[in-house]
């Protein structure tokens, strides 16, 4: 399916459909219209039949969705219907948590590996995982399927860490770095800020405040 023409805002949607579906699938829901999804997640039924049509559609004229079939299609969609491996790269305590997260399983990504430089970490065992020397990490990634590597190290280094591993053949990256990492073509970044996620809750809370004055 051709996608390249599908808006970022659409493909930062998906993620939420996926979610409340799984959800509505848990509770023993069958099928679901257009507007009941809207009052759920708080998006216009035009702007969920407006999205979902860039895939296709996938409903029908006065029965709505099928809640299973749309999951499992949004799934695909995402990529989620394969595994992927993933390794951490700094087990700190941002990298020990990621690694306890037992739900990215539920969602067909593993974690394989977990690296770090420092010696009090090395051999800590995370979750069944120990942690490596990171001087191991290009035998791992040769002797292992890898596909996405997880960044959890300090700004000043993840340019050059994520440079590395480029070359190692790795081509996308989940980057918690304090910095945004901009890398060669046919590499994926996924950028993540939680203090940028805060910073809007801390507006939100500042403008609510301002209206109740």
């Amino acid at each position: 399916m051709e996608n390249k023409g599908i808006s970022r805002a659409v493909i930062k949607r998906l993620p939420r459909y996926y979610r409340y579906l799984g959800e509505l699938k848990e509770e023993g829901v069958e099928r679901i219209s257009s507007s009941e999804l809207s009052s759920k997640m708080k998006v216009t039924a035009s702007q969920i039949r407006q999205d979902l049509n860039n895939f296709g559609g996938f409903g029908q004229q006065g029965y709505g969705y099928n809640v299973n079939y749309l999951f499992n299609e949004i799934g695909r969609i995402l990529g989620i219907d394969k595994k992927n491996n993933m390794i951490v790269i700094g087990a700190g305590n941002m990298g020990q948590a990621l690694t306890k997260y037992t739900s990215f399983r539920s969602y067909g990504f593993d974690i394989i590996g977990v690296f770090d430089v420092n010696a009090n970490l090395i051999g800590k065992s995370i979750n069944g995982i120990v942690v490596q020397d990171y001087s191991e990490v290009a035998s791992f990634i040769r002797n292992n399927p890898v596909d996405i590597a997880v960044l959890t190290v300090p700004k000043e280094a993840a340019g050059s860490i994520a440079e590395y591993l480029v070359q190692l053949g790795i081509h996308a990256f989940w980057n918690f770095a304090y910095t945004d990492l901009r890398l060669g073509p046919g590499i994926v970044v996924e950028n993540v800020h939680l203090s940028d996620s805060l910073l809007r809750l801390s507006y939100e809370v500042k403008s609510k405040g301002a209206s109740n004055d």
